[in-house]
């Protein structure tokens, strides 16, 4: 279970040989705490500042070193300090550039530390274990690191943290390794209804592998329900006969072939509807261990924008068809011959309420009255915006200067109006 926490800042170190960097971060350590007065004698969470150091991170070619600095750890081991050290290179973590530059981009990075409990109980083998969660604001990066301590050589001299109880390195760290990430490209994605799409997930482990069986699991949650998407078990040794899948969601699928080679766990929706929206969970497990990323999908529709004339009663109607979501926004402006920029009407005129179809997109539309003191030749402009648009889509129409026809039946109308009132009040 991964805790969501923000992180206390962001610090970037780096080494310059071999062209691979430290990245220094700030964490939290999340713990359920015990015993701290939580209503119904329930547990609370406790939060400790941590940091954690990815060593051997891959610096591009033509990225400068000049400024670069190298981490030097305490010239005094603190027991009571939470200093997590992992190399890397091994399995490489997915766009670790995006860290390397997050602190010049003032992108927020949040990292999250907490206990790892793998089944079987492996901690009673004398390691550790920890999940890392790091993400970067934006969406471009998102992780989950699963460490294991690595053996420390105990004498008399070996410092113990005070708070975990696990031997320090000479350098007061606590020295992991990755042994399986999942990780995922996007948080959030928006889809075309009817449309397809692709929800990125993979995952990643040692060259020794765990085991060779690989489960993926994808829900979804949505409003308070939730349900299974899609379900793959496979080998990694590719042994014939060995994948099995449960697709809940019809149109859905993935590629064993890509699980297994290439650790590509994303899932391919089609044929999206509304009921498609929310939040997509994709959960990897090999042996003892498992990891998780968490992915929004929007399904989104365009309005259909048209616009239409009523002459005789010079009313203007703008029509704004199958969209979803529902937030669409419509604007009356204007342009007169005599002016450059167009602005907008005081009088908005009056909206409709909005009409929900059978796919569950809406449709609204806006009538205005124009008014007399617009003079011919007056560009009306109806805009709307919706967040499947990219921008502002407009549609207009010129106000033309009324037939000579209509003033003589406006004349008649008044006159019927004014001898049915004549004859009512005698």
């Amino acid at each position: 279970m991964v805790t969501v926490a923000f992180v206390f800042g962001f610090l970037l170190t780096c080494v310059c040989a071999d062209r691979v960097a430290d990245v220094v971060l700030s964490c939290t350590l999340v713990e359920e705490g015990v015993g701290l007065g939580g209503v119904g004698g329930g547990s609370l969470f406790t939060h400790t500042p941590a940091t954690l150091v990815l060593r051997d991170v891959p610096v591009a070619s033509d990225e400068p070193l000049e400024t670069l600095t190298s981490f030097v750890p305490p010239s005094i081991p603190d027991p009571d300090a939470l200093l997590l050290e992992v190399k890397v290179a091994s399995p490489e973590i997915p766009n670790t550039h995006v860290l390397l530059h997050a602190d010049c981009n003032e992108q927020e990075v949040k990292c999250d530390i907490s206990r790892y409990s793998p089944r079987g109980n492996q901690e009673s083998s004398g390691s550790a274990f920890f999940m890392v969660s790091l993400n970067v604001e934006g969406g471009e990066f998102s992780t989950v690191l699963i460490l294991r301590t690595l053996a420390v050589k105990k004498d008399h001299l070996t410092l113990i943290q005070n708070k975990l109880g696990l031997p320090l390195s000479q350098s007061g760290t606590l020295l992991t390794e990755v042994i399986f990430l999942v990780f995922s490209h996007e948080k959030s994605v928006s889809a075309p209804l009817r449309g397809d799409v692709i929800l990125n997930c993979g995952f990643k482990q040692q060259e020794i592998p765990l085991a060779q069986e690989v489960s993926v699991e994808w829900r979804l949650q949505h409003r308070g329900k939730g349900g299974k998407v899609f379900e793959m078990m496979t080998r990694l040794d590719e042994a014939e006969g060995s994948t099995v899948v449960h697709a809940e969601r019809r149109g859905s699928s993935m590629a064993a072939s890509q699980v297994v080679g290439e650790g590509n766990a994303s899932v391919t929706l089609t044929k999206l509807k509304l009921l498609d929206e929310g939040t997509y969970i994709c959960t990897v497990s090999i042996g003892i261990v498992h990891a998780q990323q968490v992915i929004q999908l929007q399904v989104v529709q365009p309005p259909r924008v048209s616009l239409s004339e009523e002459k005789q009663s010079q009313t203007l109607s703008c029509h704004c068809a199958t969209y979803y979501p529902l937030e669409a926004q419509m604007q009356w402006l204007s342009l007169s011959p005599a002016d450059t920029e167009p602005t907008v009407l005081p009088d908005q005129g009056s909206l409709s309420s909005h009409r929900q179809h059978g796919d569950g997109t809406y449709s609204l539309s806006s009538h205005l009255s124009v008014p007399p003191t617009v003079s011919p030749g007056t560009t009306i402009t109806c805009r709307v915006s919706h967040p499947a648009l990219d921008g502002p889509l407009s549609i207009s129409l010129v106000v033309e200067r009324p037939q000579a026809g209509f003033y003589w039946w406006l004349l008649g109308f008044l006159v019927v109006t004014l001898l049915f009132f004549y004859k009512v009040m005698r």
